[in-house]
């Protein structure tokens, strides 16, 4: 707005007010002081606000990615971000340094694998709102990645790249004799130099370098590390260049690799002048130049008692400060003690040799650490250099790696055991329904049926549970509101509970709509609340609270929680309180894990909470667990809030119908295709019973020569085909795939044991239906109406 408008605008709102004043209290001191007050504001305001130019509030307006970048080159990172079309907006220097050039994420010159990991780590990022990569190799670089969604919208994925850098004793070590460790061991007299297992010299410091060659700036290295000294017929060690009237040294070999016997290894030397040097001077030098090193270390005696220990060695052995063991043992469990003690001696009279030792530290838990033994002479008292090394970070990685494998070799192992078990029971509640038809109520074999059936379906029950840990199980996903299934399972939920527990059910206001299997709510809802009855028991009192609640969680509810797993939107929270005893810290990270349970020896699977994790996960949702020991814990469940789209809002507004008991019998020609024959005995006979004409075959190939066979003969073909997915020779998608080019229209019914999502995904074809395993015979014929009637429908009218 131009500034002389404003001005006039704010002359005649001052008038305006005057006036007013001057009409409500017609007083002309009063009208006056209130004119200076106003002028006083308004020059106070003036003078004190903030100058801004109009190229300042350009710049405030307008984002540039130019200043992004400017602001990105500063990182020590490689920083690049693209957008939901996969399109690269902007990228650092370092990027760009790294990768030749504006390469595209996921899209890099990577080597094999690596492209792989970096496209998971997208999607991931794009789904979870963060994705993680790692060993991401281009050369001898290795890269790590990050991704984050983010933007307004979270329409952009940033991607951060950090070079990993490998811990390496031989660089470390390299680096601080060619560095200031070196510098201050010159100072202490001690001449140090870095070799590699082929002898030649990595680093030196300036005092090594200046008796070697007479310049302390002389650069040696890569030359051969014995050129430079040579040794009378006593052993006495002189330096090659200073001849025999030189000083005589004395050498100290520390390997930096005990797998290797020729391996790279720290020298030490110190002057030996013909052996007037004191041992205890000798000595001394040497526990001074230990001390400045960074690597645990330490010296005994031939009898094994300590004699100096450095600031590391204390440090990594976890000993308290001001506080010096008398022997190595002293810092050893009980089990390592005599071990320990043991290898001091060995190394302390016998030859000059070095080892390993695996021991565990009182200090250090069960995570085991290696301990070093070196034999030395000419120390007087010190016989054994001892050094530590801290493992337990490497130990953690191997064993979340292990654990990790295990869990992926006992997710697929239970998925293909639910899958062949779900065959099985199909044939057992098959032959019982067909059982059941020809029994009425009453006779005799008749209830003995029905109980072999009741418990088919508990042992489906158990495959449904495997196929949830392994995330593999058939999924029917409906839109819905948390609230009605909870009010639906809460009823079964209070039969399961003893009397003395109070089940508390509290339901949020406007809650969003989810998108979920019901039943498989439901389950998660029983086995929480059966582990909390559990917990409640095992206090001893007997009384207790469960209190299961819904509520909405908006976005900043989720800022507010400053978690790093859960994404920023819009969820509906299903909440499960107990007063048990809660869980220990210590056992809090693994409740999740397969066959892990705190409950006594018979009385726990191992199954529930994973079963639980599983079905959260496959629903697109998140699981939380919170517990304070004697304080009950707390589970907290987030499903994303569904968004329906327009033909679910359509079918919603439609009103509702009565449901009308389905039709099953039929008359349509059928093409039966399954290799396990008890299955396909069951299924045959099922579509049989209810007027449909049936021609079975074994697989995939074998089908096709069925299909093509009626073609040939003039009689048509068949009204669809019901398939396997798992199949031997040719299975059921690839011969879909072959059906659909000669018969673009023809249904499809596929029946697998495995979820759903995961086979349209593998399968990628339209107009195809599914039905889990185990089904029943009613379950079966159902199915096959529905798609023949739907068929029937879509077919144009003549």
């Amino acid at each position: 707005m131009d500034a002389r408008l404003r001005f006039g605008i704010l002359v005649v709102v001052v008038l305006a007010s005057v006036g007013l004043l001057y009409w409500q209290v017609p007083n002309t001191a009063l009208i006056l002081a209130f004119l200076a007050l106003t002028s006083s504001a308004a020059a106070m305001f003036y003078f004190v606000r903030p100058q801004t130019s109009p190229v300042d509030e350009g710049l405030a307006e307008s984002a540039d990615w130019v200043v992004t970048r400017l602001i990105a080159d500063q990182s020590d990172m490689g920083l690049a971000v693209t957008d939901r079309a996969g399109r690269l907006v902007c990228a650092n220097e370092l990027f760009t340094k790294w990768f030749n050039g504006p390469a595209v994420p996921p899209d890099l010159p990577l080597q094999s694998g690596g492209n792989e990991l970096l496209a998971t780590a997208g999607r991931n990022a794009w789904r979870d709102g963060r994705g993680y990569a790692e060993g991401l190799k281009r050369g001898v670089a290795e890269y790590a990645a990050k991704v984050l969604r983010t933007g307004q919208g979270d329409e952009y994925l940033m991607w951060q790249f950090k070079p990993e850098i490998r811990a390496d004793i031989l660089d470390d070590t390299v680096r601080m004799v060619g560095g200031a460790v070196g510098r201050a061991l010159s100072e202490a007299g001690v001449l140090a130099t870095v070799i590699g297992g082929e002898g030649r010299i990595r680093a030196s410091n300036p005092v090594f370098a200046l008796r070697a060659t007479g310049s302390s700036d002389a650069n040696i290295s890569g030359r051969n590390f014995i050129n430079f000294l040579r040794a009378d017929d006593k052993g006495t060690i002189f330096f090659e260049r200073e001849g025999r009237h030189g000083t005589p040294v004395r050498m100290f070999h520390v390997p930096l690799d005990r797998e290797q016997e020729k391996g790279p290894a720290l020298i030490l030397l110190i002057d030996d002048d013909g052996g007037m040097f004191e041992r205890g001077k000798a000595l001394e030098q040497v526990e001074s130049m230990l001390s400045l090193l960074p690597l645990g270390l330490a010296l005994t005696d031939r009898d094994g008692r300590f004699l100096f220990l450095n600031k590391a060695f204390t440090r990594t052995a976890g000993i308290p400060e001001g506080e010096k063991p008398l022997y190595p043992g002293d810092l050893m469990i009980r089990d390592d003690k005599s071990a320990v003690a043991d290898a001091v001696r060995r190394y302390a009279s016998g030859p000059p040799m070095s080892g390993d030792l695996a021991v565990r530290l009182r200090s250090g838990g069960d995570d085991p650490v290696a301990l070093g033994m070196a034999g030395v002479r000419g120390l007087g008292d010190a016989a054994v250099l001892l050094s530590i090394k801290d493992n337990s970070e490497e130990t953690k990685l191997k064993s979340q790696v292990a654990q990790a494998t295990k869990m992926q070799a006992v997710g697929q192992l239970a998925g293909g055991v639910a899958h062949d078990f779900n065959n099985i029971l199909t044939a057992i509640i098959g032959h019982c329904d067909l059982m059941l038809l020809r029994h009425a109520p009453g006779d005799s074999d008749y209830d003995d049926i029905q109980q072999v059936r009741n418990n088919s379906n508990r042992a489906a029950g158990l495959t449904r549970q495997l196929l949830a840990f392994s995330r593999q199980q058939t999924l029917r996903p409906q839109v819905l509101q948390l609230p009605d299934v909870v009010a639906d399972v809460s009823n079964l939920l209070k039969r399961l509970l003893d009397d003395n527990i109070e089940l508390e059910v509290k339901h949020g206001r406007n809650l969003g709509l989810v998108r979920a299997d019901p039943g498989q709510l439901e389950q998660v809802i029983i086995n929480l609340g059966v582990n909390a009855r559990d917990a409640i028991n095992a206090r001893g009192n007997g009384s207790g609270k469960i209190s299961v609640t819904t509520r909405m969680v908006s976005p900043s509810d989720v800022r507010a929680l400053k978690s790093e797993i859960l994404p920023v939107g819009d969820y509906t929270a299903l909440i499960v309180e107990d007063t048990g005893n809660g869980i220990p810290p210590q056992l809090i990270g693994k409740i999740f894990e397969p066959f892990f349970t705190t409950k006594d020896v018979g009385k726990g699977t191992g199954l529930g909470l994973s079963t639980v994790y599983g079905i959260v996960k496959q629903s697109g949702g998140y699981i939380f667990a919170d517990s304070e020991p004697g304080k009950g814990a707390t589970f907290s469940i987030y499903f994303p809030v569904h968004k329906m789209s327009e033909e679910e809002q359509a079918q919603s507004s439609e009103p509702l119908k009565a449901a009308a008991k389905k039709e099953l019998w039929g008359s349509g020609h059928i093409l039966l295709v399954e290799d396990e024959d008890m299955v396909r005995a069951v299924a045959e006979r099922a579509l049989t019973r209810q007027g449909y004409t049936v021609v079975t075959a074994s697989d995939g190939e074998e089908g096709l020569a069925h299909l093509s066979a009626q073609s040939d003969s003039g009689e048509g073909i068949f009204d669809m085909i019901v398939s396997d997915v798992v199949m031997p020779n040719m299975d059921g998608p690839a011969m879909a795939r072959e059906v659909r080019v000669l018969h673009p229209d023809m249904p499809i019914l596929f029946m697998s044991g495995y979820a759903e999502e995961q086979l349209r995904k593998s399968i990628d074809l339209d107009n195809v239906a599914f039905l889990p395993k185990p089904f029943s015979v009613a379950q079966i014929a159902e199915a096959v109406g529905e798609i023949l009637t739907e068929d029937d429908k879509n077919k144009p009218k003549n």
